[in-house]
């Protein structure tokens, strides 16, 4: 099974790599190259840093993010995106102005703006994940976050798990093939571990 991790500048792509060897992958490719991305098995997207930056740097890769919305869309391989890669995943974010995303799952990424002002932005540490409803991928526990944004989605259904930092935030999205966490897996030792495995086998 080949897996193509995607770099395009603005990930841990080390500690994702080591994180799904650990998890038992066996062919993880770190590439830019569209062509490995259209014949991967697995396409996983990490991401750390401000929206449209990470926006800009996938879409200046000639031909990457068309090659990554055949594989995911024409045929149906499975798809992570991790912190700002599931947020990519999003119609626009909104950080210093308004950037496009993917648009691959309907909701914009806003700032974190906690219920009371003794909650710390960013979000940063252990915090639980719940699961909104049965997901093959998303199981409750506990998971390592860091971000100042988060995904508000415009559609319950496509919220696969919320998390609480002065009030709830989305911690995982997904559609069909698709799935984002806004927590890091390659951090969040045994529980992140776990959910790589069962991405490894997942068959949407």
């Amino acid at each position: 099974m080949a897996i193509a991790l995607i770099d395009y500048g603005a990930g841990n792509l080390h500690s994702v790599h080591n994180a799904l060897k650990a998890a038992g992958a066996v062919d993880v490719a770190i590439t830019a190259d569209p062509d490995m991305v259209a014949g991967a098995d697995r396409i996983v997207l990490p991401g750390v840093g401000a929206f449209a930056a990470c926006m800009a740097a996938l879409s200046a890769i000639d031909g990457m993010v068309e090659s990554m919305e055949r594989r995911v869309h024409d045929h149906g391989v499975p798809f992570l995106g991790i912190c700002v890669g599931m947020q990519l995943l999003a119609d626009a974010g909104v950080e210093h102005g308004t950037h496009p995303g993917l648009g691959w799952i309907g909701g914009t990424v806003r700032r974190i703006e906690p219920a009371t002002p003794d909650i710390k932005v960013p979000h940063m540490g252990w915090n639980d994940v719940t699961p909104a409803h049965p997901h093959p991928m998303v199981e409750a526990g506990e998971a390592y976050f860091l971000h100042s944004y988060h995904f508000d989605v415009s559609h319950d259904a496509d919220i696969l798990a919320r998390t609480d930092h002065g009030g709830a935030l989305v911690a995982a999205v997904g559609r069909g093939n698709v799935i984002g966490v806004q927590f890091h897996p390659e951090k969040s030792q045994d529980y992140g571990i776990n959910m790589l495995k069962r991405f490894l086998t997942w068959a949407p």
